[in-house]
């Protein structure tokens, strides 16, 4: 097989060191020889262009600031044109085989059309379903006009790609139902990568000693609304007397930081409830080792309903029990012997949960062992190999597909 069909452009308007999905496909693609490009945002300390882990990433000073509506669709715009851009420049020197495009935008699929008249085929992987995500965040009704367009230029997008990859079985079916051929579709869980929770550093030294004698629960992400990390710091203060050597350290920033300090003071746990403040990606796997459960406070909503955290992952590999937000997607995967499930929003519920699996160990012992057991057909080693089977077979069609227009008699088995 030439060099060219061994070569791959990933689009992905976000930061690529900060994007775990996206670097996991690329570097599985790497190490399967493949040659790897990937267009993305640029982070303020990294250069424009620059190699990670064996990619080639090249960047846009772009600022993703989350705000109005108008703001997203000037950022979507701008990354859009500039992938168009770079695209056809890079596609006569490298001739890509495969692109693999990753929503949001979900138009953001048509930013290659160049390089598809040329041959590429393209991979359309919908990390979101985007009309639920606005619905959620804006608060849009459903049967706006503005939803009925985005469900539109939702399917005209995964109509325009050659493959479209789905982070869930539920995702899946809602946009089958809303008629994308299930022909075309691969599932592609949010797992994670295994080798480096085994490979992980360690935390400080500090931290182990703090961590010593006590019963550490534990958050790890964005410090934003939808996750509520109030809802928790509420239940761990209605639980709190019942839970003597207990803890609840919160790793991570976001706009929700300030609101929750003031939480915690108000709540008189300043001394039981820590902000631990941003953490570096490779000393996460090592943080977890010190907790004894996760806590995962997600809000439900239309959106956040279809929501699989990578970080749900991440304690499953680490052996740690779960609390968790009963969600729709969650509750497809696992059962009530492998999670600890509470109702979304409800902070006595939730509360309830932590003084159950802070008493009892063999609870604990038991939720790990059962969602280590249900975790194995979605983990990361299984995704990884459907993703690479689906980027070789697209190489292979667009190789058969090169033989044919140069004339060559092909004969197929």
């Amino acid at each position: 097989m030439s060099g060219s069909l061994k070569s791959v452009c990933i689009l992905d308007q976000s930061i690529y060191e900060f994007d775990p999905r996206v670097r996991r496909k690329a570097e599985a693609l790497v190490a399967a020889g493949y040659s790897v490009d990937v267009l993305a945002l640029g982070s303020p300390r990294a250069k424009k262009t620059f190699e990670l882990n064996g990619v080639n990433v090249r960047t846009i000073s772009l600022v993703k600031k989350r705000a109005s509506l108008g703001r997203y669709t000037f950022e979507y715009l701008a990354f859009f044109v500039w992938c168009f851009g770079r695209v056809c420049i890079q596609m006569r020197k490298r001739k890509y085989a495969v692109i693999d495009v990753n929503t949001l935008p979900d138009f953001l699929i048509f930013a290659p059309i160049v390089a598809r008249w040329m041959g590429a085929k393209l991979v359309l992987d919908m990390h979101e379903i985007t009309p639920e995500f606005y619905i959620s965040k804006y608060r849009i009704a459903e049967n706006s006009w503005f939803v009925r367009l985005l469900k539109y230029i939702e399917k005209i997008s995964f109509n325009f790609a050659d493959r479209v990859i789905t982070i869930s079985d539920p995702i899946q079916d809602l946009l089958v139902g809303r008629g994308m051929s299930p022909a075309k579709t691969t599932v592609i869980m949010n797992a994670a990568d295994e080798a480096r929770f085994i490979s992980g550093q360690q935390s400080s030294q500090v931290t182990e000693d703090t961590a010593r004698g006590k019963f550490v629960m534990m958050y790890h992400g964005t410090l934003t609304w939808i996750y509520g990390l109030e809802i928790a710091v509420e239940a761990f203060a209605l639980a709190r007397e019942r839970m003597p050597e207990a803890e609840f350290w919160i790793l991570g920033f976001g706009p929700e930081e300030s609101s929750l300090e003031r939480l915690i003071q108000q709540s008189g746990l300043t001394s039981s409830v820590r902000l631990i403040g941003a953490i570096p990606p490779a000393e996460i796997p090592g943080w977890l080792k010190q907790c004894d459960v996760g806590i995962l406070p997600i809000r439900r909503d239309v959106f956040l309903d279809f929501a699989f955290p990578n970080k749900l992952a991440e304690y499953i590999i680490t052996g740690k029990p779960v609390i968790i937000s009963r969600l729709k997607a969650l509750c497809h995967y696992f059962s009530e012997e492998a999670l600890a499930y509470f109702e979304p929003g409800n902070s006595q519920d939730l509360a309830t949960e932590m003084v159950r699996i802070y008493r009892d160990t063999g609870l604990r012992d038991r939720l790990v062992a059962r969602a280590k057991q249900e975790y194995m057909p979605i983990r990361w080693d299984v995704m990884k190999q459907r993703y690479l089977t689906l980027i070789d077979d697209l190489v292979a069609c667009r190789a058969l597909e090169q033989r044919r227009a140069s004339g060559e008699t092909v004969f197929v088995r």
